[in-house]
């Protein structure tokens, strides 16, 4: 976590490998990750950015981003990230086509939904780590709540890495990087950092708290 601008999208574009570091080196398993087959690893990660798309295409298409999809998978992870009142009103399920750039029947969907789309999307692949960038920033409060009450559940055993700037969005986490000017400044859990009146993590907590309880 940390405040915008500090850091967290370009470590989570360097550990992905969108990005090559000009300097230094990131270690997997105590091997430089260039060592990699570059395909193979992206496979390891499943991510959701802030600037993700979703396509004029099928619900189930825009979920396994494939042609064809597992539609029982699909549907229970649309449950699951709190889609599913909507998904039921939708007249073709996972054959409506989002949008109407080609279909007079397609079905528009607002900011919000289009985030719970994009997150059933980075969990239908079943990668072992799930990487979201502010994955809640258009959701409302009370949606934000029941998808992170949900998300140990959801993620299963596998890696997740949730990117905010929101510490009400930390605190279930079991391990919290707080970023600043390009540099990981605390590394802890909620308790942890917030016992340091001293710290970063100390300071913003309470510059929030206006925002939560």
């Amino acid at each position: 976590m940390g405040r915008n601008g500090s850091g967290k999208t370009t470590f989570i574009k360097l550990l992905s490998r969108l990005y090559d570091p000009t300097d230094g080196e990131i270690l997997m398993n105590d091997f430089n990750i260039r060592k990699y087959d570059y395909r193979e690893y992206l496979h390891l990660f499943s991510v959701v950015f802030q600037d993700y798309t979703l396509f004029a295409l099928p619900l189930g298409n825009n979920i396994a981003c494939d042609k064809t999809w597992d539609r029982a998978k699909a549907e229970r992870l649309m449950e699951e990230v709190g889609f599913g009142e909507r998904y039921a009103e939708m007249p073709g399920k996972l054959d409506t086509p989002l949008y109407k750039n080609f279909e007079e029947d397609g079905v528009n969907i607002s900011g919000g939904e289009a985030q719970k789309i994009a997150l059933a999307r980075a969990l239908y692949r079943d990668a072992p780590f799930i990487i979201l960038d502010e994955p809640t920033a258009a959701l409302d409060p009370i949606a934000e709540a029941d998808i992170y009450a949900k998300f140990d559940s959801i993620t299963g055993d596998r890696t997740a890495i949730y990117i905010s700037h929101r510490l009400s969005s930390c605190r279930f986490c079991d391990r919290i990087a707080v970023f600043d000017h390009g540099e990981i400044v605390q590394i802890g859990s909620h308790e942890e950092l917030l016992a340091d009146k001293k710290g970063k993590y100390y300071e913003l907590w309470h510059a929030q708290a206006q925002y939560y309880g």
